[in-house]
């Protein structure tokens, strides 16, 4: 399997590229990262350096990459957190140019904009830019729980309110939506889930909540499910295997004491996950 990954990459810790690429590799995907920033760090510390690459320079290395030939090898398109309003028109101009070299090529969509605790933390014009022009475009789109009620002008709260917003989101062009932090009033205290709606049904799985930020476990979620339900063809394995790699992944890095993800230290979390959670079809 070969992924297109178009995202931010940081010199220190993990996040866009720097957390996707890395497992991916070790689950035995070729990944060919494409970047939109080249940070020193991620925006989260309140102070960065480095280049905010224009989109028509990530323009020039999608088309470098067009010039040899290697497109209608290309499996999945993958795209994050959009720094700038510009470059959403290049990834979706690359998604066209890769599905017209292999017509049998998806594209995955994390559709980053924010999170119930702290509101929108991107430019005003992203989340609109999302919802009205690249999410119609996308087969997978992988939003937490507030991410999906603004996409779907909803409040998805319990279960059912949550499928219903999905379905919305699915009717908007995707065929599948990963809800990658469901938090439904009627499950047990401590809790958090994750839910995954295709044509085939709907499967949630529950975990132990931690309680840490973790920057970056949003990129290796939806590039794991992606890369696992592309391979499969299952999103209950998919799914399962996603949330014990993650999952254990975060719990290393809580244990560890460290802000940063512990991406190389739990590797053996993506290349043989413990599968130590349940999965339950709810539709």
């Amino acid at each position: 399997m070969k992924i297109l990954s178009i995202q931010s990459a940081v010199a220190y810790g993990h996040v866009g590229n720097s957390a996707a690429v890395f497992p991916l590799q070790r689950i035995g995907v070729e990944v060919l990262p494409v970047y939109t920033v080249n940070f020193s760090n991620h925006t989260g510390y309140g102070a960065w350096r480095g280049p905010l690459i224009s989109p028509d320079d990530v323009r020039e290395v999608i088309t470098g990459i067009e010039e040899r030939g290697v497109l209608p090898g290309i499996d999945v398109v993958l795209s994050g957190y959009q720094g700038g309003e510009g470059i959403a028109e290049v990834i979706l101009d690359a998604v066209a140019r890769v599905k017209a070299a292999n017509p049998a090529a998806v594209y995955a969509c994390d559709p980053v904009m924010g999170n119930a605790k702290s509101g929108c933390f991107v430019a005003a014009a992203i989340p609109i830019l999302l919802r009205d022009r690249v999410v119609p475009a996308a087969d997978i789109i992988t939003p937490n729980q507030f991410e999906l009620g603004f996409l779907t002008e909803t409040e998805p709260a319990d279960l059912e309110s949550t499928l219903a917003s999905a379905d919305l989101a699915r009717a908007m062009g995707p065929s599948t939506v990963l809800v990658t932090s469901v938090e439904r009033p009627e499950r047990p205290e401590g809790t958090i889930e994750m839910l995954a709606v295709t044509d085939e049904g709907a499967w949630i799985v529950q975990t132990p909540h931690i309680p840490m930020k973790a920057n970056g476990s949003g990129d290796v979620t939806a590039a794991l499910f992606t890369a696992h339900y592309r391979a499969s063809g299952d999103a209950a394995d998919a799914l399962a295997r996603t949330t014990s790699s993650v999952w254990d992944l975060l719990s290393l890095t809580h244990a560890s004491g460290e802000r940063e993800l512990q991406l190389v230290e739990a590797q053996e979390s993506y290349a043989h996950p413990r599968m130590q959670f349940a999965v339950e079809q709810v539709r």
